[in-house]
Parts: C-alpha cells; sequence; structure tokens
C-alpha cells in the first residue's frame, strides 16, 4: 500500500468523482482510477460503487476512509514535527479562538509574538466554543483561546490568562444610559440580543440573569458579535458582553455600563491538548502567550 493510493482515494472519496479529484491533484485521470484500482486489489474489496457519472464510497469504503484520513493527519503532524525540529522559527500553528476574542485579544498576542519570531506562520480558525475544545482533542488545530477556560476535561489542559468583566451594553436613548453602573434587575423588562443556545456567551448571560431574579427576555439572536452591537445600536434590546469585546471603538448610538451586582465575569485562556506533546513552535508560542499576560498582569 503506497501513501500516494491514500491520498489519491481521500481525494476521490471527497469529490466522489474521478475527473475531478484528478484535476485537483494535478495527474492524468487514469493514474487515479489505476491507483484505486491497486489499492482495492490489495485490500481485496471494493471501496466504490459507480451511480450514474458519479461514484460513491462502499460502506467498508466509508470505514476505510474515516482510518486513512487519521493516518495521514498523522504522517502530516510527523513530517512537521521533524520540520520544526529542524527550525523551530518557521513552523507554522494552528490557532482556534471564538468571536468574542477575534477583535482585540487575539491580534494583540499574534503581532507581539510575530514581532519576536516573524518567519513562524499561522492558520486561524474561528469557531463555537465545544467546537474549539473537539478540534484541538482531535487535533484539526494545535491550540485554542478560549472563554471561559474549561477546567473538568480529561483530554485538554487550560490555562487562564486572565479574567474580565462582563458588562453591559444599552442603547444610547436607554433610560439607565447615563449611570456609572447598574444592577442586572434593572433590565428584568428590557428585550435581550443575545448569541443563540449552545454558545458559551448565552448561558452566561441566562444564568446571570437567574442570579438576579429574573428570567431573560430574548428578543433577537446573532451568531456574529458585530451583528449583536448592531441590534443594539438600533434600540432592538440590550446586551452582556465581555470587556475585551468593547475596548475599541464602541458601536454608534449604544454606551457600556459596568454591573454592579451581580458581579459577573469569565476567564479567558488558553487550552492544550493533553496527551500530544506540542511541537517546537507550538511550544514557542505557548510559552509566549503566557509570559505575555502574566506581564500584562504586573502592570495592570
Amino acid at each position: 500500500m503506497e501513501l500516494r493510493q491514500l491520498i489519491y482515494f481521500v481525494e476521490v472519496a471527497k469529490r466522489e468523482h474521478v475527473s475531478e479529484a484528478a484535476f485537483a491533484l494535478h495527474v492524468a485521470q487514469s493514474a487515479v482510477s489505476r491507483q484505486i484500482s491497486n489499492l482495492e486489489t490489495e485490500l481485496g474489496v471494493a471501496l466504490f460503487e459507480r451511480e450514474g457519472r458519479n461514484i460513491k464510497l462502499t460502506t467498508i469504503g466509508k470505514l476505510f476512509l474515516t482510518h486513512t484520513e487519521t493516518a495521514l493527519k498523522a504522517i502530516d503532524n510527523a513530517k512537521q514535527l521533524i520540520d520544526e525540529h529542524l527550525d523551530p522559527e518557521r513552523g507554522t500553528i494552528k490557532i482556534g479562538f471564538p468571536t468574542s476574542l477575534a477583535s482585540h485579544t487575539l491580534p494583540t498576542v499574534i503581532s507581539a509574538f510575530k514581532g519576536k519570531h516573524p518567519n513562524v506562520a499561522f492558520h486561524l480558525r474561528q469557531g463555537s466554543y465545544k467546537f474549539l475544545i473537539d478540534a484541538v482533542k482531535n487535533r484539526e488545530i494545535d491550540l485554542a483561546f478560549l472563554g471561559p477556560v474549561p477546567r473538568d476535561d480529561n483530554d485538554v489542559e487550560g490555562t487562564i490568562l486572565f479574567s474580565e468583566k462582563i458588562l453591559a451594553l444599552l442603547p444610547s436613548n436607554h433610560p439607565l444610559a447615563s449611570k456609572e453602573r447598574i444592577r442586572l434587575d434593572q433590565l428584568r423588562n428590557d428585550a435581550f440580543v443575545l448569541f443563540p443556545k449552545g454558545y458559551v456567551l448565552h448561558r452566561l448571560a441566562i444564568d446571570a440573569c437567574k442570579q438576579s431574579g429574573f428570567k431573560a427576555n430574548v428578543s433577537s439572536v446573532g451568531e456574529d458579535l458585530d451583528a449583536i452591537k448592531g441590534l443594539v445600536s438600533a434600540g432592538i434590546g440590550v446586551t452582556l458582553l465581555p470587556e475585551s469585546t468593547l475596548y475599541e471603538t464602541m458601536p454608534k448610538f449604544t454606551v457600556k455600563v459596568p454591573i454592579e451586582f451581580p458581579h459577573v465575569t469569565r476567564t479567558v485562556g488558553i487550552i492544550i491538548p493533553k496527551h500530544r506533546k506540542l511541537a517546537p513552535s507550538e511550544q514557542l508560542f505557548y510559552e509566549f502567550v503566557k509570559d505575555f499576560f502574566s506581564i500584562l498582569q504586573q502592570y495592570s
């Protein structure tokens, strides 16, 4: 069984079309067909079945695809590890992050790191809380920034970098917009604009309102941070957001107001796999991030 055969097999399986796979691989269609045939002969099973002009994986083909993708990913990781041992300053790091850390925290730390290690490259991937944790476990990404930091997962190791307040974002014409601080129960009659259910910031806001003795009236939801801010700006409702999402320019016609009760905060940190050693460039970045925020905390 040759590595080339496995690469061709995965490409055909993804596209369900031999000629399209050949085009993507920059090889002749006959070469792809021949290698797939050789692979099936060696395995003694049919991996594909024809459906008109397309082909579909057989049941055994689907099973083989799962293991083949895992094997190819392991080979890629091994090659990356070797390359980075030869030169840690030229590695590529796959980082995951949530939308709430995209505008300030992530750019700040990456910019500082690139200032010292300009040849290290990054692949950035945004995702939900659960997706990022699973992606680190499955080696789809190397490490991820998260808030809050998971503390009870046996497969990832979390390091808290800082804690931040959760603030109320109100339309500028809201009756409480001029207050220096508010109690959360003062918003019990307001409509809330939140992330959808399943998002960690949705749960955080709902739990905070429950702690204040009321159930939030969620009138609108949005998966994008800017969309939520925009809805507040348009007077559709109020929301609760981490302080770091409001560091830069405030949305027009909005006001951020601290919450004096309950004291709502979240931890922000970085997670790495617990059962896999980081590659040299990943370890370099991981140590840099911890030192970077440790120094920031000393001067804050």
